[in-house]
């Protein structure tokens, strides 16, 4: 739950106990045991008996309130069933560390679900809270930090959590041939960690840098006792489509992954971590299949319609809008349902490859973004469900509000256009550079479902003479050639981060790279100066406004044309057999993925909307709006 990945979700929500198995390891069918308690290991070297030094010791955790817990799922929530639901595209890989891992369901399917980080943060507050370790520890001049092991914690095939987990943890990913640049450059920053005990680690700064710390909490911890036998290489090869034990709630069994078609997780009888008050109201389903329909919301619509999908997250809005009011959400039996939440916008666009013509032209850029008529996309195509974006930090104290807002100007595109040498069009109605002949005429590569958001912007480029082509490819295909560079614009989505992170994706020494998030190949030598004071600045206040700064040059290069908000109120469709905490979904999450975390199946709904099928009956129907975030 950032690597970019790991911070856009760890931090933006709560990733604190993750992953694990249950009566085999769920890589393989060979039973197991679970290591004893350590009993020998003394309070003061990270045994049991910890809580009763911890503080004499310098170290600190979390200290939960009443009013925290509710946070950490509802007490009528009930355990059981097999929660289905319906995804676009299978994961190019099922490892959640190494080349091509940073998709979606990698993070809030496997990552979130199978594995677990040393601590995480709390989903209101933010505040560091517990996860594979209890306590933790921030020497005076910031530089060292450490952490203790939860003793109870377990991997899936019943093996400790020790320190030597951290390390080894540490060291696949500074391994280079995982294809992981900027992750090596995160974690480049810190030390290789020590070992103080069996439970403790020490971890040290390589400079001042206020991050270092939710980096390395963040990361996601696999088993020592696999990796000690991998190289980065052999990791790549060898669990690509399988998985290593696991620390958390389920396990992927290997027999439930069908490639290209479906992952079923199955609920650990034996987690370590049922008990803890933070989470034994959360992780209520038995089992949770994803079955994926590629690249076809229509057809997932229908599934969900026919009840082969319980729930479903509807974003296009020419089907939320037109196509939502049937049979069972007349009867009440499907529930309709727009979310609120405070999670940061983020926003989806055309990404330039800048290292490439005809956008390696600053003019270009510019030209293409005063045709991209937003608003009428919105308002025409997209029901007004949108807003505007003119930063990757639209809406929060994060943007620079003297952003160039590129509002729809055809005479500054043609202008532009003509003093890039583009001044004379062809027989086909096409701008020819008036030096190299070259005409204005290039690809980008889509997917289906995106095709009604793309056309009409080709449609408008044509009208000024430059000719966009669509080649349509799926998914995975798009994603690779995303990472290999092997594009020349692309239409792509960034996140919200509730913890900006420019240098993974601005980093200038990143640009030439491949599989790292700098897709666009954004390079400025005043961007490279200010990502060091943002890393060593304490002061929230002053990291704003280097932000700010570094979104200004950003906007000023032009590496994308902004379009529009990624993330509007989360619309949800459900069958109405669930149960659910009265805040949804989470304050900073508001996904569609906290349903598989929060919700569970409630027995006496499930046998209303039985009877109510049965016999034709109607329902209640819910209010269409919520809004518990709204105003928090």
């Amino acid at each position: 739950m950032n690597t970019l990945k790991i911070y856009l979700s760890i931090f933006t929500i709560f990733l604190f106990l993750s992953c694990g198995g249950s009566k085999d390891s769920g890589q393989s069918n060979i039973k197991y045991e679970i290591t004893p308690k350590d009993t020998l290991t003394k309070p003061e070297d990270g045994g049991y008996g910890f809580e009763d030094v911890a503080e004499s010791m310098g170290f600190d955790t979390y200290n939960f309130t009443e009013n925290d817990y509710k946070y950490f799922g509802d007490p009528r929530a009930k355990k059981g069933g097999n929660l289905k639901f319906t995804g676009s595209r299978f994961p190019a890989t099922m490892r959640v560390l190494g080349q091509h891992y940073n998709y979606t369901e990698n993070y809030y399917i496997i990552m979130d679900l199978c594995y677990g980080s040393l601590i995480g943060t709390h989903p209101v507050s933010l505040e560091y809270i517990p996860g594979l370790a209890s306590h933790w520890k921030l020497s005076d001049d910031k530089m060292e930090f450490y952490f203790r092991i939860n003793p109870d914690a377990r991997w899936s095939d019943g093996q400790e959590v020790t320190a030597e987990d951290i390390v080894a943890s540490y060291d696949i990913r500074m391994d280079e041939t995982i294809l992981m640049p900027s992750t090596q450059g995160t974690f480049g920053k810190i030390h290789r960690p020590e070992i103080v005990s069996k439970y403790i680690v020490k971890v040290r700064s390589k400079n001042l840098n206020w991050r270092n710390m939710l980096y390395f909490g963040g990361m996601v911890i696999l088993p020592e006792h696999y990796l000690k036998d991998l190289d980065g290489t052999a990791y790549l090869e060898e669990y690509n489509f399988k998985l290593l034990p696991g620390t958390g709630p389920y396990i992927i069994k290997d027999e439930d992954i069908i490639n290209q078609e479906s992952i079923s997780l199955t609920r650990r009888k034996d987690w370590w971590g049922s008990d803890s008050r933070t989470s034994k109201y959360l992780y209520n389903f038995d089992k949770i299949t994803l079955s994926v329909v590629k690249d076809n919301p229509t057809l997932q619509f229908e599934k969900l319609k026919k009840g082969e999908a319980d729930a479903m997250e509807i974003r296009k809005p020419a089907i939320w809008v037109d196509e939502t009011d049937f049979e069972a959400t007349r009867n009440g039996w499907v529930q309709k349902k727009r979310i609120y939440s405070k999670k940061p916008a983020g926003t989806w666009g055309y990404a330039f490859n800048m290292r490439k013509w005809p956008f390696d032209d600053k003019r270009l850029r510019y030209a293409f973004s005063y045709l991209y008529d937003r608003e009428r996309f919105n308002r025409e195509i997209l029901y007004n469900e949108y807003t505007l974006q003119n930063s990757l930090y639209t809406g929060s104290q994060y943007e620079n509000p003297s952003n160039n807002k590129f509002e729809f100007n055809p005479e500054k595109a043609v202008s532009l256009l003509k003093e890039a040498g583009y001044v004379n069009r062809n027989e086909d109605g096409y701008l020819v550079h008036e030096n190299t002949g070259k005409v204005l005429s290039f690809t980008i590569e889509v997917l289906k479902p995106s095709e009604y958001r793309i056309t009409p912007m080709q449609q408008i480029l044509k009208e000024y003479g430059i000719d966009m082509q669509i080649k349509f490819v799926d998914s995975t295909t798009r994603w690779k050639n995303l990472m290999d560079r092997n594009f020349t614009i692309d239409f792509q989505a960034w996140g919200g981060l509730v913890y900006p992170n420019p240098e993974t994706s601005f980093k200038s020494t990143l640009a030439d790279k491949k599989n790292n998030n700098n897709t666009t190949g954004v390079k400025s030598d005043r961007i490279d100066e200010l990502l060091p004071l943002y890393d060593t600045e304490f002061d929230h206040g002053k990291r704003v406004q280097i932000i700010q700064e570094i979104d200004g040059i950003v906007s000023d290069i032009h590496p994308a044309a902004w379009g529009l908000s990624r993330e509007p109120p989360s619309r949800l469709l459900f069958w109405d057999k669930f149960g659910y905490p009265d805040y949804m979904l989470t304050k900073y999450g508001g996904r569609f993925y906290d349903i598989l975390v929060h919700w569970w199946f409630d027995p006496d709904k499930e046998e209303a909307l039985s009877k109510a099928q049965a016999n034709n009956e109607k329902l209640p129907i819910g209010e269409l709006e919520h809004g518990f975030w709204k105003d928090k």
